[in-house]
């Protein structure tokens, strides 16, 4: 009898092996029970998020719940034939003896803040300009002012707000546009003892931070949307500075976002209680529809 019961364990046992000589012989792969569904998640997330790569799309998929590591979600998304399109290639940069373009780096939170202006369209032609303010030690964005037209009074009332917020940064990097340069921003920024670090004309590579941020900002944001007014850019472009605070995961910070915590909860005073609460996916994406935005993927549940 326990000889029998021996060899039927080692009959079940043996089903799973490939039959090959004695000495070699190797479990044959089994096919997971969760390889649809996990595929179909990907393709949702993949659908959800256009600009997101595997590696993204992994670090969604473990939010959502799935148990999965890198190599697997690259394994299905390359035999799903995923791909994120190509971007224009980047221009040739101007690398500095230590082998890095940004003149200062940023040590600590306020050290260094940076600002530039993007450029948008709303359906009927007309130009819209967005202000953006970043931190380039934690990567948050402090600020994204859409207008049809900014000055240096715009620029200094931006700039007063997110000091209010967040402190008084000890440099701030800009490029030399004339709303940067002007006297009375110069002579306001002297007063508040911040300093300013203005890169070489002609040379966008110094202010890389915020470049980046900026590239990332009109592949993720402006070049999926179609706006129809002003109020519609300062509406999502706020809703989107959120989700990329406090949601986007982040490639250089190990794909976490810069400021998870960074909204209060909602308890707390003013805009806190409205901007913390959840409102992903991109409204451009599938699941929005009819004003409403969906809070969760349809197939991770």
């Amino acid at each position: 009898m326990e000889h029998a019961q021996q060899s039927g364990a080692s009959e079940r046992h043996s089903c799973q092996l490939v039959n090959q000589p004695r000495g070699t012989q190797r479990y044959q792969p089994t096919q997971r029970n969760d390889e649809d569904a996990l595929t179909r998640a990907i393709i949702a997330l993949a659908t959800q998020y256009g600009r997101y790569g595997y590696r993204r799309i992994t670090i969604k998929l473990r939010e959502a719940g799935w148990q999965v590591g890198k190599d697997r979600a690259e394994r299905i998304w390359r035999r799903e034939g995923l791909k994120v399109p190509q971007k224009q290639k980047p221009r040739g940069r101007l690398w500095l003896n230590d082998g890095f373009c940004v003149r200062l780096r940023p040590e600590r939170r306020n050290h260094v803040w940076s600002y530039d202006f993007v450029s948008a369209f709303t359906h009927d032609g007309r130009t819209v300009r967005m202000l953006n303010l970043i931190d380039e030690y934690t990567r948050e964005c402090l600020a994204i002012h859409p207008r049809r037209r900014l000055n240096s009074g715009n620029v200094i009332e931006v700039l007063a707000d997110a000091i209010i917020e967040h402190g008084i940064p000890e440099y701030i990097r800009s490029d030399n546009g004339p709303e940067f340069v002007a006297k009375e921003l110069r002579k306001w920024l002297a007063q508040t003892g911040a300093k300013t670090l203005y890169i070489e004309p002609g040379s966008p590579w110094e202010n890389g931070y915020c470049e980046s941020f900026n590239s990332k900002l009109r592949d993720e944001f402006p070049n999926g949307e179609i706006f129809y007014s002003l109020k519609e850019v300062q509406v999502l472009s706020e809703r989107w500075r959120v989700y990329y605070n406090t949601e986007r995961p982040h490639s250089s910070l190990g794909y976490r976002p810069p400021a998870p915590a960074a909204w209060p909860t909602d308890n707390s005073q003013g805009c806190g209680k409205v901007e913390s609460t959840k409102r992903f996916p991109l409204s451009h994406t599938p699941y929005y529809g009819g004003g409403q935005i969906s809070t969760s993927p349809a197939a991770i549940h």
